[in-house]
């Protein structure tokens, strides 16, 4: 028999300035004391399942086995189901949290083959509607760290009714010059100002591009032209405050801004669109 998960890796939209992400994780103290929390975040923006997603799906790699509990969670008090994922194998790969899409394109990364039960729902007499973090998805953790199967803490779910977010993926277009363009989403700024977009890098990627602009029904920003940037391996190969273009360490495309925000500087955010074009002739 596979040994219990002892660690539970915990990501929340709650913030640090209220007290629910340590409630949470006093109850799961209180419910599992032998196991070891491992907060990977709980600044998500509030309310932004797919934010909180890609930020599950970033970190599943680093993970080893365990229970991610997982709380982004517009819908709770709602009819939207409170589940716990399974990973197929025999190591313990376990997911926690509502069923809304935060949670499965991180599974998928792990494997296809998926294990789902729905969890329970608050008993309207002793809990709140609005705290199933506490209530409802802290106690099924601890259930999984103490040795219980799926079966035993939910009702069998068939996988394929789990809600699936639509990520954005990139675009290939033609500019009205003629150029080749693949649009990418911003799909994450990080502290540093640093953009990461919908995009992976391909064997055939120039050494440098221009980045171009959509019309104002593709929600991007307006009153700029192509801006060249040069394609580096390391941050330390651009100017100070020059804008280039990097593979970030989640192996993705990255305009980035050497000690510099790419974000203040080409003034975008999260779900903008950006257009990597070849340079002009």
């Amino acid at each position: 028999m596979p040994p219990r998960p002892d660690t539970v890796f915990f990501l929340s939209d709650y913030g640090t300035r209220d007290e629910f992400a340590g409630v949470v994780r006093a109850v799961l103290r209180r419910l599992a004391p032998a196991a070891t929390v491992i907060d990977l975040t709980h600044e998500v923006p509030p309310f932004d399942v797919a934010a909180g997603a890609r930020a599950l799906a970033r970190s599943i790699p680093h993970l080893g086995d365990g229970v991610v509990l997982g709380v982004v969670d517009p819908g709770v008090g709602s009819t939207r189901r409170g589940v716990a994922l399974r990973v197929a194998g025999e190591r313990q790969r376990f997911f926690v949290g509502p069923d809304n899409g935060l949670l499965l394109p991180a599974a998928e990364l792990i494997d296809t083959e998926i294990e789902a039960v729905e969890l329970p729902a608050p008993d309207p007499m002793q809990d709140a509607a609005t705290f199933d973090g506490r209530d409802v998805f802290a106690p099924a953790v601890a259930s999984l760290c103490n040795g219980a199967t799926l079966d035993d803490i939910g009702t069998t779910l068939v996988p394929s009714s789990l809600v699936r977010l639509l990520l954005p993926l990139p675009k290939h277009a033609t500019l009205a010059d003629g150029r080749a363009v693949r649009w990418c989403q911003v799909g994450w700024v990080d502290r540093f100002g640093n953009l990461q977009l919908s995009a992976a890098p391909t064997d055939e990627d120039p050494d440098a591009f221009a980045l171009a602009w959509a019309d104002d029904d593709q929600n991007a920003p307006r009153g700029m032209t192509d801006r060249m940037v040069r394609r580096v391996d390391a941050f330390a190969d651009l100017r100070p405050g020059e804008l280039g273009m990097i593979v970030d360490a989640n192996g993705r495309l990255a305009l980035v801004v050497r000690e510099g925000s790419a974000a203040e500087q080409l003034g975008v955010g999260t779900g903008q669109l950006v257009g990597l074009a070849e340079l002009p002739a």
